[in-house]
């Protein structure tokens, strides 16, 4: 069975949101969890996080950016075109509960995972305050929801462009030293969230980051995704993919990450090489 694209739009450069008919997926889907896609029968299994669902009709959304040889198939996909097969929710959700004061924080494409875990966080009860970030205003997306999702919503380009000029962290510091955080959540690049895991360890406020390495089997059984979290050895897939920020030993991550790109970076030279070829 295929999986239907009910919608697709392209909401910045090279950054794209489709909705998938996937009602098995979305009955018990939670935010901070993830799906693993094949665009294509021989293609990869490339990791997503869950960016929304409509439980009323089985409706997954998905937010992407095109960088990779399998994301680039599947923006090549248009509405009425089927994923060849999603599994999922994998992971274990955000555990959402009463804090009091949360503060989500969003860089770049970890705005999409973070719609839902704010969202929940304020269903909870929670005065949850929003930090959006990115480069330029370009890349800033799904305002409007994020303005519902959450109690105040703050955005942050490096150039000014949108809202404060300067970093999500900039925001950080200035809520952290007005008021009482019981509780804050990154999602985004790497040192973004070691950045904010520094941030509020003085603070003593309990952090928690996501970790979005590299999955390829998501049942913790290649270790690809594995992860130093206290001293001890974890996989993102299946023990998170959320992590307490100041355990995290972030060098390794990152140091991963990179490995990582650059793998992705030949194979797809490799691939235009074939093409050329052909």
């Amino acid at each position: 069975m295929g999986y239907k694209i009910l919608s697709k739009k392209e909401l910045c450069p090279n950054q794209y949101e489709i909705t998938i008919d996937a009602p098995y997926v979305v009955r018990n889907a939670q935010a901070g969890q993830f799906i693993i896609f094949r665009a294509e029968e021989n293609g990869e299994r490339v990791p997503l996080t869950i960016a929304d669902v409509d439980k009323s009709t089985g409706a997954l959304t998905l937010v992407f950016m095109a960088v990779g040889y399998s994301t680039k198939k599947l923006a090549e996909l248009n509405v009425g075109d089927e994923l060849v097969d999603i599994v999922g929710p994998l992971g274990k959700p955000t555990e959402i509960k009463k804090y009091g004061t949360v503060v989500c924080l969003a860089g770049g494409y970890g705005a999409a995972p973070c719609y839902l875990i704010a969202k929940a966080f304020k269903e909870a009860g929670n005065k949850v305050y929003m930090i959006m970030g990115a480069r330029t205003k370009e890349l800033i997306f799904w305002e409007d929801k994020m303005k519902n999702a959450c109690s105040e919503l703050f955005i942050t380009t490096d150039d000014g462009t949108l809202g404060e000029k300067g970093f999500v962290t900039g925001v950080l510091d200035r809520l952290m030293n007005s008021e009482k955080i019981d509780y804050a959540i990154a999602v985004g690049p790497m040192p973004m969230m070691r950045a904010v895991a520094e941030m509020t360890r003085g603070k003593n406020i309990y952090t928690e980051a996501s970790m979005n390495p590299i999955m390829v089997d998501g049942t913790g059984m290649c270790g690809a995704c594995r992860v130093t979290v206290g001293g001890e050895t974890k996989f993102a897939c299946v023990d998170g993919p959320d992590f307490n920020a100041h355990e995290i030993d972030f060098d390794e991550v990152i140091n991963r990450t990179k490995i990582y790109k650059d793998q992705e970076r030949r194979r797809s030279e490799n691939c235009n090489l074939l093409k050329m070829a052909k």
